[in-house]
């Protein structure tokens, strides 16, 4: 085990001189935070905490408007630098804590567990070897890796010893665009003319059946990607977010590779969207079943709408991350709903490109803590 460190000691006036965006400390309590890295993280932006930069937020995190979930103040732990010296910051502390216990009993101990179990990835005594590849690893987690997969770490995560399959697993977001929407242009070219034809029909019954005229092209576009919403909930809620038997090692390790370690470390830019060779199998099974099921002008046309969708959704979803949607916005919106999935409600709030699927299905994240 490595020596216990003293912590780093600040002056209260070198704390509020780091109030910028490049370089931007908050306090809570007497704890320093340098959360510089996170400001663009942040699901309500970086202004919020740019306004409170070089100060105490520790009532900004009780609430209101929210209360900071475990996660959450666990995500600021790593940020932590130092300490206030002075006797006073650590008097106001004290005074903090004893108005906490008059408002509510129960919610020092619930702030002394916060502070105890939400402190920074040490190495030496987490259940992972951060130095090795995580892949093989996370099977023998057993009943353990549920709790450990959804507390969020803001560090990048190697899978594969071997350099080439580790390349595979990153995507840069631009490559999503550049290999799909080529596709999408042509194959909306192709179905149009195949609907010009005037020979593709929908059939009500054996007996029955009706002309799709080329202008309904457009419509049938966006019918596919409805269903591309109502999918993406689907596989976001059903696969990657099953609950893989704490004695499968390799269901485990299966339901990490593809959604767990996103949870583990959200903020990862290189993983945000799916590799094209490892999605080209899912869009490639999808337009086998839509060609089974109608004819090449209805099912293409279908798949085509549906691929645009999933283009969207992939884009959108890396921009919840990362972006800074204007307060009041529908992505802004959809950025606080998707933060609240990754460190509070991962049983809930599934849609990504739009909540509407949640709300039949009764997963709707509460209005409430981050």
């Amino acid at each position: 085990m490595s020596p216990t460190v003293s912590p780093r000691l600040f002056s209260q006036n070198e704390v509020a001189r780091h109030c910028t965006k490049d370089s931007c400390w908050v306090l809570v309590g007497t704890r320093v935070y340098d959360v510089t890295a996170f400001l663009r993280m942040h699901p309500g932006g970086e202004t919020l905490i740019l306004r409170r930069s070089g100060r105490n937020v520790s009532a900004a995190l009780d609430g209101p408007p929210h209360r900071h979930s475990r996660n959450a103040r666990r995500w600021l732990e790593q940020y932590y630098i130092g300490e206030v010296d002075g006797a006073d910051e650590r008097a106001e502390l004290q005074t903090l804590r004893q108005r906490g216990n008059r408002q509510d009993p129960t919610d020092t101990e619930e702030e002394d567990s916060a502070i105890s179990k939400c402190s920074k990835v040490d190495d030496e005594t987490d259940l992972v070897d951060w130095r090795k590849p995580l892949a093989w690893q996370v099977g023998y987690l057993g009943d353990k890796y549920d709790a450990w997969v959804h507390q969020p770490v803001d560090r990048p995560i190697r899978l594969f010893q071997s350099d080439f399959f580790e390349a595979n697993t990153k995507t840069p977001w631009y490559m999503v665009p550049a290999v799909w929407m080529p596709l999408v242009v042509y194959l909306s070219w192709h179905c149009y003319s195949v609907l010009a034809q005037g020979s593709t029909r929908l059939f009500i019954t054996s007996d029955y059946s009706i002309m799709v005229h080329k202008y309904c092209f457009p419509l049938i576009f966006m019918l596919g990607v409805f269903m591309w919403s109502f999918l993406e909930y689907c596989i976001h809620r059903f696969l990657f977010h099953m609950r893989p038997p704490a004695h499968n090692y390799y269901l485990i390790m299966l339901h990490f590779l593809l959604h767990g370690q996103h949870h583990k470390s959200p903020f990862d830019g290189s993983r945000l969207v799916f590799p094209p060779g490892v999605a080209s199998i899912v869009i490639g099974a999808f337009y086998l079943v839509l060609r089974q099921l109608l004819s090449e002008g209805l099912g293409t046309s279908l798949f085509v709408g549906g691929l645009c969708g999933y283009v969207i959704y992939d884009m959108i979803h890396y921009y919840l991350h990362y972006g800074s949607p204007r307060k009041g916005s529908y992505l802004y919106g959809l950025k606080a709903y998707h933060v609240k999935h990754h460190f509070e409600h991962q049983r809930a709030g599934f849609g990504i490109t739009t909540t509407l699927w949640d709300y039949p299905f009764r997963t709707v994240i509460p209005d409430q803590s981050f």
